[in-house]
């Protein structure tokens, strides 16, 4: 059928869903992704607001045998919450956070700020990204490495329970399906739409953090320094680095220090982060949940195109920084950088096969960024992209993290499961045969 078919279904049969086609205003806005480079088109999209319209959309699109996304928070940098010539499940107006002691049953397009503005005023906290613009289903769903992961482990480890819409319109829960809430956690959004989510959420004993910036004439220094402290395994300290380019600084390191342990652990850990080198900016001090995300989302632009890559190594050797400063150097704009996030303390206590998040050891994953604006030439920075990742394969753990990973990376994606790549297939086999949800890439 054409998508005027598709369309013209759609109003006949399904009149209380708004709908929006191209050159419309609501269209548009659901357009408006984190990556700008994103030139995908959908012939239609819609904005349910029940678990019952998401059933009818997805029932309706398997019959027109039309492609089919789901958009969240729109952060997915390859852009795959858009279906090209076919139907996009916009859920933004599925965003309502409920609090429930200490859990939250958040919608399925609720954003990490939407669960953090409920769950702070509460002294709660909750396991999200750096980001608080981000969809917190397409965070979660992956793994979701975050300032808090020290003490709150992964944003995966976090889901409880969650009711799903799978790609035949059946609505289920994993209540009833313990096997799907294993593949959901740490494997991606490819076994339905997750229509809502019941989230664990952990006491709040008062968080110190922010962000620390050092020149990057000390990057060597900040680093081997930033390995010391990841090496001491401080489970109330969760580092994030980034070499990166600030305006009116120039290349610099940005160290993003989060302490989430008991308050008198708080002092001595972020004194060392402060001596890491010389600070240009220091912004260390106690502050709430909200306030850290929405610095964070500061920083982060909004509609420049991007290329992103993916590695994991074990720990920041001297070998890895070397490659990193290397890379850093060879940087084709200021749009371009390298982040790097630490994995341990909670996250490492959840047994390997509880989840299928694929690697539970103490590692660092690493972000391979490539951002240009309309007025650049995008070439030199996915060449950069790529000549990073491959000058880091020597020194890496095989895989990487799925949210950053593209699908034709087969080898990265193979391994990025560890033991669990069969049985995610078999998960995906049982609820979507075929292929109907592609959000994040799983094993051939």
């Amino acid at each position: 059928m054409s998508q005027h078919d598709l369309v013209t279904d759609l109003r006949a049969r399904h009149p209380e869903i708004a709908l929006a086609l191209p050159g419309e205003d609501m269209y548009a806005r659901s357009l408006d992704l984190w990556n700008g480079g994103v030139t995908t088109r959908p012939a239609v999209i819609a904005r349910p607001t029940s678990t019952d319209e998401v059933s009818s959309l997805v029932r309706l699109a398997r019959e027109h045998d039309a492609p089919l996304a789901v958009r969240g928070g729109g952060h997915d940098w390859l852009g795959r919450s858009l279906a090209a010539d076919g139907l996009t499940i916009d859920l933004a107006d599925l965003r309502d956070v409920r609090i429930e002691g200490t859990e939250a049953v958040v919608g399925g397009g609720a954003l990490a700020r939407d669960l953090v503005a409920e769950a702070s005023p509460r002294g709660l906290l909750a396991a999200t990204g750096t980001a608080g613009s981000v969809g917190l289903a397409g965070l979660s769903l992956a793994g979701g490495y975050g300032p808090l992961l020290g003490t709150a482990g992964l944003a995966c480890d976090n889901i409880m329970g969650a009711e799903v819409v799978l790609a035949d319109g059946t609505v289920t829960s994993t209540q009833e399906d313990p096997e799907l809430l294993w593949a959901l956690r740490g494997g991606g959004g490819n076994f339905g739409v997750v229509a809502s989510m019941r989230i664990a959420l952990h006491r709040d004993p008062g968080i110190v953090g922010g962000t620390v910036l050092f020149p990057g004439s000390q990057a060597s220094t900040v680093l081997d320094g930033c390995a010391e402290l990841i090496a001491r395994g401080i489970r109330g300290l969760t580092l994030l680095a980034e070499l990166t380019h600030v305006p009116d600084a120039g290349p610099s390191v940005l160290v993003v220090a989060v302490w989430s342990g008991e308050p008198d652990g708080a002092g001595p850990a972020l004194d060392a982060v402060r001596g890491l080198g010389t600070p240009l900016v220091e912004d260390l001090k106690p502050t709430t949940q909200q306030d850290l995300l929405a610095g964070f989302d500061q920083q982060v632009p909004h509609g420049m195109h991007w290329c992103m890559r993916a590695r994991t190594v074990r720990a920041l050797t001297p070998e890895v920084i070397q490659a990193l400063l290397a890379a850093a150097e060879g940087r084709p704009g200021p749009g371009a950088g390298i982040g790097m996030r630490q994995f341990h303390g909670a996250a490492t206590d959840v047994p390997a096969d509880a989840t299928a998040f694929g690697r539970r050891e103490e590692h660092v994953a690493l972000e391979i960024s490539a951002g240009w604006t309309d007025g650049e030439d995008p070439e030199p920075y996915v060449e950069w992209a790529e000549q990073v990742r491959r000058s880091l394969e020597p020194l890496a753990l095989p895989g990487g993290y799925p949210n950053f990973l593209a699908p034709q990376f087969t080898d990265q994606v193979a391994a990025s499961y560890g033991g669990h790549a069969d049985r995610l297939r078999r998960a995906k086999a049982r609820v979507d045969p075929d292929g109907v949800f592609t959000a994040t890439p799983l094993p051939s």
